[in-house]
């Protein structure tokens, strides 16, 4: 060979790739997920999935299905009357059968009922199916009928709290003015804040004070001093009162 022939094998670098030489394919930067991919990819794989039937229990369902629709149609059909159109009920009326009438004049007006029976349960007993739904009805009833009681009997409670509040609230105003008009003073009820009054129907609470002790207090006003208490006024007489005021009671005004 001639000494002037390059050995190939003397210079690697014509092999290596250069630096300077972008690569046609280059790597592919990962971007931050800043939707939270990874959790929500975690929660659709906790996830459960829904149960899947297997064959046998997709043909039972199918065939329930198909018996339903079969039974829903023939009960229809049952429902409509014969047409005058039909062979039998030609013959019918060739032997003196007037439609709507019963058989022989006093027999049966309508047919026999059907009940169509799918189960294997025996005749007199209820279908499985039917009692299920009998029963939920039944219970779904019974529940909304306590619910509603129980809501009566709350509601019931809560007036009569309420009325038993009101009770000792207007007790303690009519011996209020009661012991001013006693003492020949000038009556005025002052008003009170809503907290002032919640404040004074908590300490109220624990009295025991019945709505015969106010009506007692209430006729004493109105037979002494011609005082409504709930008019919020003094009348000249008691035939003023009598002809002006509503009542003696706080539901009268």
């Amino acid at each position: 060979m001639a000494e002037e022939d390059d050995d190939y094998m003397g210079d690697l670098s014509q092999f290596l790739p250069s630096e300077s030489q972008p690569s046609p394919n280059p790597p592919a930067q990962k971007v931050p997920n800043i939707n939270g991919g990874n959790k929500a990819t975690s929660l659709q794989s906790s996830k459960k999935r829904p149960k899947t039937r297997n064959w046998q229990e997709q043909r039972k369902l199918k065939r329930e299905i198909k018996q339903v629709e079969e039974d829903e149609r023939t009960l229809a059909s049952l429902e409509s009357a014969i047409p005058q159109s039909n062979i039998g009920f030609k013959m019918l009326k060739q032997m003196g059968y007037t439609p709507g009438s019963g058989l022989g004049g006093s027999g049966r007006a309508e047919p026999v009922g059907l009940e169509i029976r799918r189960s294997r349960a025996g005749i007199g007993r209820e279908d499985p199916i039917k009692e299920k739904l009998r029963k939920d009805e039944e219970m779904l009833w019974e529940k909304r009928k306590k619910e509603e009681e129980l809501m009566a009997d709350f509601g019931c409670r809560v007036k009569e709290r309420w009325r038993n509040k009101r009770v000792v609230v207007n007790f303690h105003k009519a011996k209020g003015v009661l012991d001013q008009l006693e003492n020949k003073e000038v009556v005025e009820v002052e008003k009170k804040d809503d907290d002032d009054e919640k404040d004074d129907e908590d300490d109220e609470e624990e009295e025991v004070i019945t709505e015969e002790d106010l009506h007692e207090v209430l006729m004493k006003l109105r037979d002494d001093f011609s005082y409504c208490l709930f008019c919020g006024c003094q009348y000249e007489s008691m035939e003023a009162l009598l002809a002006n005021c509503p009542g003696i009671n706080e539901d009268d005004h």
